[in-house]
């Protein structure tokens, strides 16, 4: 009996795990990796990427002198300003609270005054 060929998709989702020596490839998929040039890019790629994730691993980057102490500066003045917005908005709800009891007060008294200027021309003219 005729084995089913195997076709890329197939394979796609076990190259990576090959190509790390995870997984073993069944022998119908490693024909069709011998035979494919498009499985047999990725699993070059695969192996390129594993390389530089190794390479990274061993690489010990230093970080340039004062770069920390920059950082903990900037981190700082962040919260300040964060601390500094946080105070106005807290204090914003009680100004625009004022500001509204001054307006309602202020049109209070100007219908207070007008309605006591109506009733002296009232009396006046009477």
């Amino acid at each position: 009996m005729r084995e089913k060929p195997v076709r890329c998709d197939q394979v796609a989702d076990r190259l990576p795990a090959a190509a790390e020596g995870l997984e073993a490839l069944d022998p119908a998929a490693r024909r069709h990796v011998e035979h494919c040039l498009r499985c047999q890019a990725d699993a070059v790629q695969y192996r390129r990427v594993l390389r530089a994730m190794r390479a990274l691993r061993t690489e010990v980057m230093a970080p340039t002198p004062g770069l920390v102490p920059e950082i903990r500066a900037a981190l700082g003045e962040a919260g300040e300003r964060q601390a500094l917005r946080g105070m106005v908005g807290g204090r914003r709800t009680a100004y625009l609270g004022g500001l509204a009891v001054a307006t309602a007060a202020g049109a209070a008294g100007a219908v207070v005054l007008t309605l006591r200027s109506r009733r002296s021309k009232v009396r006046l003219a009477g």
